[in-house]
Protein backbone atom coordinates (compact mmCIF):
# COMPACT_ATOMS: atom_id res chain seq x y z
CA UNK A 1 0.00 0.00 0.00
CA UNK A 2 1.58 3.36 -1.14
CA UNK A 3 1.88 6.19 1.40
CA UNK A 4 -1.09 7.85 -0.12
CA UNK A 5 -3.35 5.43 0.13
CA UNK A 6 -2.80 4.76 4.05
CA UNK A 7 -3.56 8.44 4.52
CA UNK A 8 -6.84 8.14 2.84
CA UNK A 9 -7.27 5.29 4.70
CA UNK A 10 -6.70 7.04 7.98
CA UNK A 11 -8.71 10.01 7.14
CA UNK A 12 -11.70 7.34 6.58
CA UNK A 13 -11.41 5.80 9.45
CA UNK A 14 -11.11 9.28 11.33
CA UNK A 15 -14.05 10.26 9.23
CA UNK A 16 -16.09 7.54 10.57
CA UNK A 17 -14.71 8.13 14.34
CA UNK A 18 -16.50 11.52 14.25
CA UNK A 19 -19.84 10.81 12.87
CA UNK A 20 -19.91 7.17 15.15
CA UNK A 21 -20.15 10.24 18.18
CA UNK A 22 -23.87 10.82 17.52
CA UNK A 23 -23.74 14.78 17.21
CA UNK A 24 -26.52 16.92 16.92
CA UNK A 25 -26.08 19.73 15.21
CA UNK A 26 -28.52 22.35 15.72
CA UNK A 27 -29.33 25.98 15.81
CA UNK A 28 -26.26 28.41 17.67
CA UNK A 29 -28.94 30.63 19.37
CA UNK A 30 -32.75 31.10 19.44
CA UNK A 31 -32.15 34.53 19.10
CA UNK A 32 -30.09 34.82 15.81
CA UNK A 33 -32.96 32.93 14.04
CA UNK A 34 -34.56 36.10 12.94
CA UNK A 35 -31.13 36.66 10.61
CA UNK A 36 -31.38 34.53 7.49
CA UNK A 37 -27.77 35.30 6.66
CA UNK A 38 -25.31 35.39 9.10
CA UNK A 39 -21.65 34.75 8.46
CA UNK A 40 -20.07 34.23 11.61
CA UNK A 41 -19.27 34.42 15.05
CA UNK A 42 -16.99 35.06 18.15
CA UNK A 43 -18.00 34.52 21.80
CA UNK A 44 -16.21 35.58 24.86
CA UNK A 45 -14.55 33.59 27.50
CA UNK A 46 -17.43 34.34 30.29
CA UNK A 47 -20.04 33.08 27.63
CA UNK A 48 -22.15 36.52 28.03
CA UNK A 49 -21.16 38.81 24.90
CA UNK A 50 -21.95 37.06 20.77
CA UNK A 51 -20.20 39.00 18.14
CA UNK A 52 -21.19 38.14 14.74
CA UNK A 53 -21.94 39.51 11.33
CA UNK A 54 -25.34 40.03 9.34
CA UNK A 55 -25.23 40.20 5.58
CA UNK A 56 -27.30 40.75 3.47
CA UNK A 57 -28.39 37.87 0.18
CA UNK A 58 -25.92 38.89 -1.91
CA UNK A 59 -23.58 39.13 0.43
CA UNK A 60 -21.76 42.05 -0.67
CA UNK A 61 -23.06 44.36 2.30
CA UNK A 62 -22.23 43.15 5.94
CA UNK A 63 -22.02 44.20 10.06
CA UNK A 64 -21.09 43.08 13.12
CA UNK A 65 -23.23 43.00 15.68
CA UNK A 66 -23.21 42.02 19.06
CA UNK A 67 -25.89 40.13 21.75
CA UNK A 68 -24.62 40.66 25.46
CA UNK A 69 -26.27 38.67 28.30
CA UNK A 70 -27.57 40.29 31.77
CA UNK A 71 -29.18 38.40 34.13
CA UNK A 72 -28.70 35.07 31.90
CA UNK A 73 -31.07 36.58 30.00
CA UNK A 74 -29.43 37.40 25.81
CA UNK A 75 -30.66 41.06 25.23
CA UNK A 76 -31.50 42.10 21.62
CA UNK A 77 -28.87 42.44 19.56
CA UNK A 78 -26.91 45.69 18.24
CA UNK A 79 -25.19 47.53 15.39
CA UNK A 80 -21.14 47.57 16.88
CA UNK A 81 -20.26 51.45 16.98
CA UNK A 82 -17.35 50.57 14.33
CA UNK A 83 -19.91 48.78 12.12
CA UNK A 84 -22.54 50.17 9.54
CA UNK A 85 -20.05 51.54 6.57
CA UNK A 86 -18.44 49.25 4.30
CA UNK A 87 -18.02 45.34 4.60
CA UNK A 88 -16.65 43.93 8.13
CA UNK A 89 -16.95 40.68 8.80
CA UNK A 90 -15.65 37.42 10.45
CA UNK A 91 -15.18 38.61 14.41
CA UNK A 92 -12.85 37.40 16.24
CA UNK A 93 -12.67 38.34 20.31
CA UNK A 94 -9.26 38.42 22.07
CA UNK A 95 -9.33 35.97 25.23
CA UNK A 96 -9.30 39.05 28.07
CA UNK A 97 -12.27 40.43 26.04
CA UNK A 98 -10.42 43.95 25.38
CA UNK A 99 -9.41 43.31 21.95
CA UNK A 100 -11.99 42.64 18.66
CA UNK A 101 -9.98 41.18 15.36
CA UNK A 102 -11.94 41.60 12.03
CA UNK A 103 -11.80 41.40 8.67
CA UNK A 104 -12.82 44.71 6.51
CA UNK A 105 -12.37 46.41 3.19
CA UNK A 106 -12.47 49.93 4.53
CA UNK A 107 -10.30 52.67 3.41
CA UNK A 108 -7.10 53.25 5.43
CA UNK A 109 -7.87 57.21 5.35
CA UNK A 110 -11.59 58.08 7.14
CA UNK A 111 -12.38 60.67 4.87
CA UNK A 112 -12.03 57.97 1.56
CA UNK A 113 -15.40 56.51 0.89
CA UNK A 114 -14.24 54.31 -1.67
CA UNK A 115 -13.45 50.07 -0.44
CA UNK A 116 -9.90 49.05 -1.01
CA UNK A 117 -9.03 45.09 -0.34
CA UNK A 118 -9.35 43.33 2.60
CA UNK A 119 -7.24 43.73 5.70
CA UNK A 120 -7.21 43.03 9.41
CA UNK A 121 -8.22 45.10 11.78
CA UNK A 122 -8.89 45.57 15.30
CA UNK A 123 -10.96 47.77 17.97
CA UNK A 124 -10.24 47.75 21.42
CA UNK A 125 -11.35 48.84 24.80
CA UNK A 126 -9.91 49.85 28.77
CA UNK A 127 -12.57 47.21 30.37
CA UNK A 128 -15.55 44.84 29.52
CA UNK A 129 -17.39 48.00 29.91
CA UNK A 130 -15.64 50.64 28.19
CA UNK A 131 -16.66 51.52 24.52
CA UNK A 132 -14.74 50.43 21.65
CA UNK A 133 -12.06 52.57 19.85
CA UNK A 134 -12.44 53.91 16.28
CA UNK A 135 -10.82 50.84 13.92
CA UNK A 136 -7.21 50.39 13.74
CA UNK A 137 -5.65 48.82 10.46
CA UNK A 138 -3.07 46.12 11.92
CA UNK A 139 -0.43 47.16 9.03
CA UNK A 140 1.95 44.95 7.43
CA UNK A 141 3.69 42.78 7.60
CA UNK A 142 0.30 41.10 8.37
CA UNK A 143 -1.60 43.20 5.98
CA UNK A 144 -0.46 43.48 2.12
CA UNK A 145 -1.63 44.33 -1.12
CA UNK A 146 -3.91 41.22 -1.11
CA UNK A 147 -7.00 40.10 0.71
CA UNK A 148 -6.61 38.99 4.42
CA UNK A 149 -9.32 37.47 5.95
CA UNK A 150 -10.76 35.52 9.17
CA UNK A 151 -8.40 36.43 11.92
CA UNK A 152 -7.79 34.37 15.17
CA UNK A 153 -5.40 35.36 17.79
CA UNK A 154 -4.08 32.48 20.25
CA UNK A 155 -2.71 32.89 24.16
CA UNK A 156 0.80 33.49 22.56
CA UNK A 157 -0.44 36.37 20.47
CA UNK A 158 0.42 34.37 17.37
CA UNK A 159 -2.23 35.38 14.39
CA UNK A 160 -3.32 32.83 12.15
CA UNK A 161 -5.10 34.19 9.26
CA UNK A 162 -6.48 33.28 5.69
CA UNK A 163 -4.58 34.79 2.41
CA UNK A 164 -5.42 34.68 -1.30
CA UNK A 165 -2.16 35.60 -2.57
CA UNK A 166 0.54 36.00 -0.54
CA UNK A 167 2.82 33.21 -0.14
CA UNK A 168 0.06 30.42 -1.32
CA UNK A 169 0.10 27.53 -2.36
CA UNK A 170 -1.94 28.36 -4.89
CA UNK A 171 -5.92 29.77 -3.93
CA UNK A 172 -6.86 30.71 -0.41
CA UNK A 173 -4.12 29.52 2.54
CA UNK A 174 -3.98 29.33 6.09
CA UNK A 175 -0.84 31.65 7.18
CA UNK A 176 0.68 32.59 10.90
CA UNK A 177 2.31 35.90 11.59
CA UNK A 178 4.13 35.12 14.83
CA UNK A 179 3.85 37.43 17.95
CA UNK A 180 7.66 38.25 19.21
CA UNK A 181 6.24 40.33 22.46
CA UNK A 182 6.62 43.69 20.37
CA UNK A 183 5.56 43.10 17.18
CA UNK A 184 4.18 40.55 13.84
CA UNK A 185 6.85 39.02 11.92
CA UNK A 186 6.41 37.76 8.65
CA UNK A 187 3.62 35.92 7.98
CA UNK A 188 4.46 31.70 7.06
CA UNK A 189 2.90 29.25 5.81
CA UNK A 190 1.13 26.60 7.25
CA UNK A 191 3.30 24.34 4.93
CA UNK A 192 1.07 21.57 2.55
CA UNK A 193 -0.39 18.90 5.28
CA UNK A 194 -2.29 22.00 6.03
CA UNK A 195 -2.48 24.02 2.80
CA UNK A 196 -2.49 22.64 -1.20
CA UNK A 197 -3.09 23.97 -4.47
CA UNK A 198 -7.08 24.54 -3.48
CA UNK A 199 -8.97 26.65 -1.31
CA UNK A 200 -8.38 26.39 2.57
CA UNK A 201 -9.76 29.34 4.46
CA UNK A 202 -11.87 30.23 7.58
CA UNK A 203 -9.37 28.71 10.50
CA UNK A 204 -9.94 28.84 13.89
CA UNK A 205 -6.66 27.66 16.39
CA UNK A 206 -7.25 26.58 19.57
CA UNK A 207 -5.74 29.06 22.25
CA UNK A 208 -2.65 26.78 23.28
CA UNK A 209 -2.15 26.31 19.39
CA UNK A 210 -2.90 22.18 19.36
CA UNK A 211 -5.16 22.11 16.83
CA UNK A 212 -6.83 23.60 13.86
CA UNK A 213 -10.18 24.05 12.49
CA UNK A 214 -10.72 25.10 9.05
CA UNK A 215 -12.58 24.55 5.51
CA UNK A 216 -11.06 22.98 2.82
CA UNK A 217 -13.06 23.26 -0.75
CA UNK A 218 -13.43 20.17 -2.76
CA UNK A 219 -10.90 17.83 -1.10
CA UNK A 220 -11.65 13.82 -2.03
CA UNK A 221 -13.05 12.54 0.98
CA UNK A 222 -15.30 15.62 1.36
CA UNK A 223 -19.34 15.59 1.27
CA UNK A 224 -19.45 18.04 -2.10
CA UNK A 225 -18.60 21.98 -0.96
CA UNK A 226 -16.52 23.22 1.71
CA UNK A 227 -16.04 20.70 4.35
CA UNK A 228 -14.60 21.52 7.89
CA UNK A 229 -11.49 19.32 8.69
CA UNK A 230 -9.55 19.42 11.78
CA UNK A 231 -5.46 19.07 12.15
CA UNK A 232 -3.15 18.82 15.28
CA UNK A 233 0.31 18.79 15.65
CA UNK A 234 2.53 15.98 15.91
CA UNK A 235 5.16 14.88 18.40
CA UNK A 236 7.41 17.56 17.04
CA UNK A 237 5.10 20.46 17.00
CA UNK A 238 4.34 19.97 13.49
CA UNK A 239 0.44 20.24 12.07
CA UNK A 240 -0.43 17.01 10.27
CA UNK A 241 -2.39 15.89 8.16
CA UNK A 242 -6.30 17.28 8.36
CA UNK A 243 -9.11 14.98 9.52
CA UNK A 244 -12.79 15.07 7.88
CA UNK A 245 -15.06 16.08 11.11
CA UNK A 246 -17.49 13.48 9.45
CA UNK A 247 -21.13 13.68 7.99
CA UNK A 248 -22.96 14.58 11.33
CA UNK A 249 -20.79 17.69 11.05
CA UNK A 250 -20.66 18.55 7.70
CA UNK A 251 -23.26 19.29 5.14
CA UNK A 252 -23.11 18.47 0.81
CA UNK A 253 -23.65 22.77 1.26
CA UNK A 254 -20.54 24.70 2.09
CA UNK A 255 -19.57 24.44 5.64
CA UNK A 256 -17.29 27.27 7.02
CA UNK A 257 -16.34 29.79 9.80
CA UNK A 258 -15.68 27.61 12.27
CA UNK A 259 -15.49 28.76 16.39
CA UNK A 260 -14.49 26.20 19.13
CA UNK A 261 -15.48 27.13 22.96
CA UNK A 262 -12.80 25.54 24.50
CA UNK A 263 -14.51 25.62 28.21
CA UNK A 264 -18.23 24.08 26.78
CA UNK A 265 -16.64 21.88 24.36
CA UNK A 266 -19.06 23.35 21.92
CA UNK A 267 -18.43 24.15 18.00
CA UNK A 268 -19.85 26.63 16.47
CA UNK A 269 -19.74 27.11 12.47
CA UNK A 270 -21.89 28.18 9.59
CA UNK A 271 -23.40 26.18 6.78
CA UNK A 272 -25.92 26.57 3.66
CA UNK A 273 -26.90 23.37 4.58
CA UNK A 274 -30.59 22.34 3.21
CA UNK A 275 -32.84 19.89 4.78
CA UNK A 276 -34.00 17.60 1.63
CA UNK A 277 -37.73 17.95 1.11
CA UNK A 278 -39.60 16.22 -1.52
CA UNK A 279 -43.19 17.14 -0.30
CA UNK A 280 -46.13 19.18 -2.28
CA UNK A 281 -47.52 22.13 -1.36
CA UNK A 282 -51.23 22.54 -1.25
CA UNK A 283 -50.54 26.11 -0.80
CA UNK A 284 -48.39 29.51 -0.55
CA UNK A 285 -48.00 29.38 2.87
CA UNK A 286 -46.94 25.78 2.84
CA UNK A 287 -44.36 26.86 -0.01
CA UNK A 288 -43.01 30.19 2.23
CA UNK A 289 -42.76 28.07 5.61
CA UNK A 290 -40.87 25.92 3.64
CA UNK A 291 -38.29 27.96 1.95
CA UNK A 292 -38.05 30.57 5.42
CA UNK A 293 -37.21 27.17 7.75
CA UNK A 294 -33.58 27.50 8.99
CA UNK A 295 -32.37 24.55 6.97
CA UNK A 296 -32.75 26.45 3.77
CA UNK A 297 -29.79 27.18 1.93
CA UNK A 298 -28.68 30.37 3.01
CA UNK A 299 -25.66 31.34 5.56
CA UNK A 300 -27.06 29.94 9.05
CA UNK A 301 -24.91 29.57 12.54
CA UNK A 302 -24.73 25.77 13.81
CA UNK A 303 -23.41 24.55 17.06
CA UNK A 304 -22.47 20.51 18.06
CA UNK A 305 -20.78 19.11 21.09
CA UNK A 306 -17.79 17.68 20.25
CA UNK A 307 -14.49 17.02 22.50
CA UNK A 308 -11.58 17.70 20.44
Amino acid sequence: MTTKSIIKLFLLITSISFSQNEMKVLPAFEELTRYQNIRDLTISAKQDEVYFSIQNTSEDRAVIAVMKKKNNIWQKPEITSFSGKFRNIEPFLSSDGLRLYFASNRPLENEDITPKDYDIWYVQRKNINSDWSEPINIGAPVNSKNDEFYPCVTLSGNLYFTSDAVKSHGKDDILISKWDGKQYLEPENLGLKVNSAGYEFNAFVSPNETFIIYTCYGKEDGSGSGDLYISYKDKNGNWDYPKNLGIDVNSKQMDYCPFYDTSTQILYFTSKRVEPSQKEFKSLTEFETEITKYENGLSRIYKTNIKL
